[in-house]
């Protein structure tokens, strides 16, 4: 009789985490991930009371990845902008991963929406640096900012219009600085 193999949670989680990455989470279920480990479903259950804990903890993972891309911006000269070129970026590499976190029905408007995300306040705050902006008005310019960017976003991840990483930085560059304008011309 062959050895039993073991598998720790972490090995069950970056298997499902592998699946996610390519197909979403309609590429996974217990079977799959079983297949993938080459055993039976058990070390999944043994580590996981049911398939939604093990999905919860999917997208934990997903978005520290998310978290991580975002923040690898903030050392830079021009933050605000690199933080909407992380974005597009991690749309760019990771399409499933941003349909999940972005593209979900959520019923929340969009400043809402913003806020949920944990990255939002950092973002805000670096866009108060480039605009000299309040923190409330900076909050009100960065969603006009931010539809704008999931936009080319979401082209990105779904493939819909391809561009080159020059012509994301000047779009992105070039519309907040006229959206700025247009924005302190309002008030």
């Amino acid at each position: 009789m062959p050895p039993r193999m073991m598998f720790k949670k972490e090995d069950v989680l970056d298997v499902a985490y592998k699946i996610v990455k390519k197909e979403g989470f309609e590429g996974i279920n217990a079977r799959r991930i079983a297949n993938e480990l080459k055993s039976s479903v058990h070390p999944i259950f043994k580590h996981f009371k049911d398939m939604e804990e093990l999905k919860k903890a999917v997208y934990e993972k997903i978005y520290a990845k998310y978290q991580k891309c975002m923040l690898s911006g903030t050392n830079e000269e021009k933050t605000y902008k690199q933080m909407g070129l992380s974005y597009i970026k991690f749309a760019k590499d990771y399409p499933e991963f941003f349909k999940i976190i972005f593209m979900q029905t959520t019923n929340l408007n969009a400043e809402s929406f913003l806020m949920a995300d944990k990255i939002g306040d950092d973002v805000i705050k670096a866009g108060q640096e480039l605009t000299g902006l309040s923190y409330e008005e900076q909050k009100k310019f960065h969603v006009k900012v931010w539809i704008f960017t999931h936009g080319i976003a979401c082209l990105v991840a779904t493939k819909t219009v391809e561009f080159s990483e020059d012509e994301i930085g000047d779009l992105l560059g070039n519309t907040v600085l006229e959206l700025l304008r247009g924005f302190k011309f309002e008030r």
